[in-house]
């Protein structure tokens, strides 16, 4: 395979993996409903530089401690799940949100802090990187190898962040149409929370 076919076989796969709805959308568009586009957005951010972290850990090689140590990986799962049911069930507990507008610029930013961690604190997404960019790696480019996979994964984690982004777009205008009930605003957090609480089952119960 030519090296432009390799690009074009990464850009197409990249893109059919970022819309495929996953945990990310799910997680992007609950923040909207429960905080509005705001906190959506600053969710998508938060997630997009945790995601970061796992580029850089996947190019310096460290992603395989993974693969070497499973007890680590159960941990990090069970870590970050527990995080996720925690988030979930407090948006059920926040009763005078829809009283205090006028906090919503806070949690936007506690959102975007909270996102930072759920991102970190996601070992499928390490093992994804792991796992998705050495396909697609020339090992005789003139670039070292440590710098095509921090390239590529730059790419994909922009690609997914620019997805969820538009989910919280979506999320948004649907929420903009209930906003005048405050029953509806209620609603609507409940429906996040319950995501929230979703995605970490599905992270503690899922298989390796």
């Amino acid at each position: 395979m030519s090296e432009m076919e390799l690009y074009i076989a990464f850009a197409i796969t990249t893109a059919t993996f970022a819309l495929m709805p996953g945990p990310a959308m799910l997680y992007a568009a609950a923040r909207t409903l429960a905080g509005g586009r705001r906190a959506g957005l600053m969710a998508s951010l938060g997630l997009h530089l945790g995601g970061y972290v796992h580029v850089f850990a996947a190019a310096a090689g460290l992603a395989l401690l993974f693969h070497a140590v499973p007890p680590l990986f159960m941990a990090m799962k069970l870590l970050g799940a527990a995080y996720l049911v925690w988030l979930g069930l407090s948006l059920f507990r926040d009763r005078d949100s829809a009283k205090r507008p006028e906090l919503a610029p806070v949690s936007a930013q506690r959102a975007f802090a909270q996102s930072i961690a759920v991102e970190v604190l996601n070992p499928k997404t390490a093992i994804f990187f792991l796992a998705f960019l050495p396909q697609f790696v020339d090992a005789s480019a003139s670039l070292p190898v440590w710098s095509q996979l921090l390239v590529l994964g730059i790419i994909v984690n922009l690609m997914f962040s620019m997805v969820d982004i538009v989910c919280v777009v979506f999320a948004s205008a649907v929420m903009s149409k209930l906003q005048r009930s405050r029953r509806s605003q209620r609603l609507m957090q409940k429906i996040g929370g319950s995501i929230l609480i979703g995605l970490g089952a599905r992270l503690a119960f899922q298989d390796r």
